[in-house]
């Protein structure tokens, strides 16, 4: 019991970092030098306000309220945790936050450069109420939500619930909001990639805790295991994680050297989370060679789809559909033909002679959260264009949006005196010229 504590702990610790700072650099370097601070600070205020709805009504929503048709929690049964035992904060309530908190700020990737901070501050906790928190239950409410009861489907640490859900959510958004002013007509190459490259290794290593810790989830808090047999578990899921990220790199950088003549750091860094993406959900379903498979398609088809948004005319600015919707499709469709009954999860798929069960179950378990945040995320997207607005004035993005909305560069090259005009050393050197002027 003590090591299951103690392991949470490190878990939830290491899924906080993912947000905080591991995807806020990720997509920070990917963004342009005038938008850095705007992009990492959707991440920051995702953690913020997730932590803070989550306890009051996210965790009632999710798991600990009386079931209602299957599709969510009463939100109040354990408003601000009325009756939930201490005990489970630590394996049930901070590390599903952690979950809730990434997710939502994943898709801040797909509309970066031109969204106000107020419309994402309002965006934020509705999404999550109407779209995370209900299908958290759906999937992860053994036998009494409805897609655990209905389907049947493998989701170990969110291929649904995180990373499809997210996708698509991005994918409105873009369609909604609209493309950035010069889409398609000036480049809008990531300023630096040295940051993007820290990002990714930060989430690599943060995965452990989202995928590993997940198993310890499921097993259930304090759950009487044979200690060889929860070792095994837990170990199967490591290795998946790891063996299913490096053969995704792999695939991204060999399908950009088929496609463009290079392999570039920017494809390694985005290979290594289309593999995370993709094995979230089958990591304690498949063996190593299902893992290396599932890293190796994600990367291959990951690497092929971000190139699609210049075809189309989508402005995913910073690949969340590519990535994490076409990543977390395959990592959960994936599992009906390469399941296999020796792993944790103990389902033959299709091809260990399991049929197509499998199979069906995966796939209608996909559509259904497509269904569901696809119809809710698009209400909620045109509810928020329609009254407060979405966008920034066009000659702020230009300009860039860190000054317009937030008063500050992250890069000031002219000065020396840093990024923000309230920072203590503005205000020192103003107090300098003044009381030089004086003299």
């Amino acid at each position: 019991m003590d090591g299951y504590y103690a392991w949470m702990i490190v878990a939830t610790a290491l899924v906080l970092m993912m947000t905080t700072p591991a995807l806020a650099l990720f997509y920070g370097g990917m963004s342009r030098s005038k938008s850095v601070l705007n992009m990492m600070m959707m991440s920051y205020l995702a953690l913020g306000v997730i932590g803070i709805v989550y306890v009051l009504w996210g965790w009632s929503m999710a798991f600990a309220g009386d079931d209602i048709a299957g599709l969510f929690g009463n939100p109040f049964d354990a408003w601000a945790l009325k009756g939930v035992p201490w005990s489970s904060y630590i394996g049930g309530v901070m590390f599903q936050m952690t979950f809730a908190a990434i997710t939502v700020a994943l898709i801040s990737g797909a509309i970066a450069d031109r969204v106000k901070l107020s419309a994402w501050i309002v965006f934020i906790p509705i999404w999550a109420t109407l779209c995370y928190f209900p299908i958290s239950h759906q999937v992860w409410s053994t036998g009494v939500g409805f897609v655990s009861k209905h389907f049947a489907a493998q989701d170990y640490a969110g291929g649904t619930v995180v990373h499809i859900n997210a996708g698509v959510a991005g994918l409105v958004l873009a369609l909604v909001i609209g493309k950035r002013v010069g889409f398609g007509k000036e480049p809008m190459r990531p300023h630096n990639l040295t940051l993007t490259m820290i990002g990714a290794g930060l989430l690599w290593f943060g995965w452990y805790g989202f995928n590993v810790g997940s198993m310890v989830f499921v097993a259930g808090d304090g759950a009487e295991k044979d200690i060889a047999q929860f070792m095994s578990e837990t170990g199967v899921t490591f290795l998946n994680t790891t063996i299913a990220t490096c053969a995704a790199m792999l695939g991204w950088l060999l399908m950009e050297r088929i496609l463009h003549g290079k392999a570039t750091s920017l494809g390694a860094a985005s290979g290594i989370v289309a593999g995370l993406v993709a094995i979230t959900p089958s990591c304690g379903a498949v063996d190593i060679t299902g893992a290396i498979v599932i890293g190796a398609v994600a990367g291959v088809l990951c690497a092929w789809a971000v190139g699609l948004k210049y075809k189309v005319g989508m402005d995913d600015s910073l690949d969340v559909v590519g990535v994490h919707l076409v990543g977390g499709l395959v990592g959960t469709i994936l599992i009906g033909f390469l399941s296999t009954a020796s792993a944790p999860g103990g389902i033959d798929g299709l091809f260990y002679g399991g049929g197509f069960g499998s199979l069906k179950d995966q796939v209608l378990a996909a559509l259904w959260t497509i269904l569901w945040t696809g119809v809710l995320t698009t209400l909620l997207a045109f509810a928020i264009r329609f009254t407060i607005g979405w966008r920034i004035p066009e000659e702020a993005e230009v300009e860039g949006i860190d000054f317009d909305q937030h008063g500050e560069t992250a890069y000031d090259l002219h000065t020396g005196l840093g990024g923000s005009p309230t920072s203590a050393s503005s205000v020192l050197a103003k107090s300098t010229v003044t009381e030089g002027a004086n003299a």
